[in-house]
């Protein structure tokens, strides 16, 4: 058994996990519960006991630091304790910070996050729903921290956004459905982080949800947009250089609010999913190639759903189907592929 001081700093505290009989303890010097106390408002010194081999855990408001005591030596053993043969791991706590606001347009309704600038840094796009209707992009200022958004008109009610490569420039161009204008627009990028203004193509009735994938295998990407107010999905194809053909349209059920586009079938060819929120269905369209879709078939979910998401969530390589239910009783399907 050896024994030293301890300075125990600010917000931390101590636990050791003593090798003998494969034992672990805790000790709190200042409580008399028989738990580690996490945070310590004010400096201490202690006195501790401990044998070679022992682990002491150090825990602040942003990290838990790791010392595996190796070698004894007498000392004072500190944040950094020099004086002691050790090895020190980081462990991730598993927890955020609180969060940091950044100011942005009225009605902000969707978010995008990549790096627009090529500084390695990702950045913020977000569709500001409300009047002026704006998407504003707000460049990575490093450290987590974003700068003031830059806005970028487009048409009224920008409802969801997505940045995605459209020109083959390599660069990332914004998408954005334009929902009482009945648009999709889409701003090419002119460099440095910022875009030209919107061009604008005429879709269904209230476009709510828009996806951009290569969807012919043509290596460009098309634009899939939900039309919530005309019951359809309309699918645009990229002609090149970063514009688009009229849309094709296939009706789908009622209030289509959703859209998602992923190979379900593996043939290699993107399926369209959609969220029917009238109808409390989800339909899938599969590829029928060149760029055109057969008639969904529809898949009873909960009442009124949303946004949905496709993942492999039970680890048989098939994308599943997840969608939150926004009416009573309040759940969320998972639909899992046959």
């Amino acid at each position: 058994m050896y024994n030293n001081l301890l300075n125990v700093t600010e917000d931390q505290c101590i636990c050791e996990m003593i090798k003998v009989n494969d034992s672990i303890s805790a000790l709190n010097y200042f409580s008399t519960n028989q738990t580690c106390q996490l945070y310590r408002s004010n400096s201490s010194t202690i006195y501790i006991e401990f044998y070679l081999n022992s682990t002491f855990i150090f825990l602040n408001q942003s990290s838990i630091s790791v010392l595996n005591i190796l070698e004894y030596q007498p000392s004072t053993i500190s944040s950094t304790p020099t004086a002691l043969s050790t090895s020190t791991t980081s462990v991730c706590n598993n927890t955020f910070h609180g969060q940091a606001t950044y100011s942005v347009g009225s009605g902000p309704h969707s978010v995008a996050v990549v790096d627009v600038n090529s500084d390695n840094k990702p950045d913020i796009i977000v569709a500001n729903s409300g009047s002026p209707y704006t998407v504003g992009v707000l460049l990575n200022a490093g450290n987590g921290a974003f700068n003031t958004q830059t806005n970028y008109s487009v048409g009224s009610s920008p409802w969801s956004v997505a940045v995605v490569d459209v020109n083959s420039d390599n660069e990332p161009d914004i998408i954005v459905a334009n929902v009482n204008s009945n648009t999709v627009g889409v701003l090419l990028y002119a460099g440095n982080g910022t875009f030209n203004a919107q061009t604008t193509y005429p879709v269904d009735s209230s476009p709510w949800s828009v996806a951009v994938v290569d969807v012919n295998s043509d290596n460009k990407p098309d634009i899939v947009v939900a039309n919530q107010g005309s019951n359809s999905v309309g699918v645009l194809l990229n002609t090149g250089s970063g514009t688009f053909n009229g849309q094709t349209t296939y009706p789908v059920g009622s209030y289509p609010v959703s859209v998602a586009v992923v190979d379900v079938n593996s043939d290699t060819k993107p399926d369209i999913i959609v969220a029917n929120a009238g109808s409390g269905t989800v339909g899938v369209l599969l590829n029928a190639g060149n760029g055109t879709f057969n008639a969904q078939t529809n898949y009873t979910v909960g009442t009124s759903p949303q946004v949905l998401a496709v993942f492999d969530v039970n680890s048989d390589n098939k994308p599943d189907i997840i969608v939150p239910n926004y009416g009573s009783p309040y759940t969320v399907s998972v639909l899992l592929h046959c």
